[in-house]
């Protein structure tokens, strides 16, 4: 399901992940390895793609979101306005969010709309991790120095401690496990509550 309304977003109990970065970070590439998908999530070159606010129900029992990047190089300002409207709206309004997955390409240092959307989710009191994405284009040494000075950067700021974080790679399907354990981990926690 599609929108561009968070009120129109589906009106079923269950949780939800949103899946959200800096156009061309690899966020369609990563939600069609997650879910074994080859073209769930159109891939594009060309940045700003998303555009809506897409769920999508995963084994009936939570809803894998892709929500529009941030930053996108070749939108007009009154398209950006709005995109940055039902993203605010999305994380400020929606019960069903459980956790935010905020993508970052590893090869670059940290850039300053991601350290001040991370701030925001900070303020905002909602709950993210970092998937750093594009892992197979590095050494390991330069993805652990990079995750280090991302962390650090981090921490420098209203930090007390570290989001936790993810290292993928789409194309070798690094970090797939990891995330899909961390998210049942979360579900099950939920479903037990909820029955409780």
């Amino acid at each position: 399901m599609s929108n561009s309304k968070v009120t129109q977003c589906p009106n079923e109990p269950l949780p939800e992940y949103a899946f959200i970065g800096r156009s061309n970070v690899g966020k369609s590439s990563l939600i069609n390895m997650l879910t074994d998908r080859k073209s769930l999530a159109k891939t594009s070159g060309k940045p700003g793609k998303t555009q809506l606010i897409n769920h999508f129900k995963i084994n009936g029992n939570w809803f894998l979101v892709d929500l529009p990047g941030y930053g996108y190089a070749k939108v007009s300002k009154k398209s950006k306005k709005t995109f940055q409207k039902y993203i605010t709206d999305y994380f400020e309004q929606r019960k069903q969010l459980i956790c935010s997955f905020v993508l970052v390409d590893i090869r670059h240092e940290p850039q300053k709309i991601d350290m001040e959307f991370m701030e925001w989710l900070g303020e905002n009191g909602i709950p993210f991790c970092i998937v750093f994405t594009k892992a197979d284009k590095l050494k390991p040494a330069v993805i652990e120095r990079n995750v280090k000075t991302y962390i650090n950067k981090l921490l420098e700021g209203a930090w007390e401690e570290a989001p936790q974080n993810f290292i993928t790679s789409s194309s070798k399907k690094i970090g797939r496990e990891e995330l899909l354990h961390y998210i049942a981990d979360i579900n099950t926690g939920f479903f037990t509550q909820t029955k409780g």
